[in-house]
């Protein structure tokens, strides 16, 4: 058993889309390893996110975003000393080969399509939740 099992975990949600925000929220609030859901709208708002509060534990980045993209924030963030270790997971809609290929090269941990079935996504958020806060280890700097 995995010593992160008792700790609760905090989350940033990098994403515009108002139901997209809804439905994660919802599908990582089922799990009860989380407590913690930050969200926020763009790519600069991550970047001062990351800047002014406390280090999130896992990255949900969307790649399309207003004011810099995902594939933008996902360089800063990969670039920096101090954020490089936090898990990037790219949660989007594209199915755009370059997107893939340009996020894997920038360091993103995973890349997951959004599935068009509610059950399917609460899966996955599943999985990934369980994945990434009981079975593996993470940095605390």
């Amino acid at each position: 058993m995995n010593d992160q099992q008792n700790k609760k975990f905090r989350i940033l949600l990098v994403e515009d889309n108002p139901a997209d925000i809804s439905l994660t929220k919802e599908a990582l609030n089922r799990n009860e390893i989380v407590n913690e859901i930050h969200v926020v709208h763009n790519g600069v708002e991550a970047l001062n996110f990351l800047e002014k509060k406390s280090r999130p534990d896992l990255i949900f980045l969307d790649l399309n975003l207003p004011k810099m993209t995902g594939l933008e924030v996902l360089k800063e963030i990969k670039e920096h000393e101090k954020f490089r270790r936090i898990p990037v997971i790219i949660l989007t809609i594209s199915t755009n080969e370059e997107d893939l290929i340009k996020a894997y090269d920038l360091h993103a941990n995973c890349y997951i399509n959004k599935p068009l079935e509610i059950k399917e996504f609460y899966d996955i958020m599943s999985s990934i939740v369980n994945f990434f806060f009981i079975t593996v280890k993470l940095s605390n700097i």
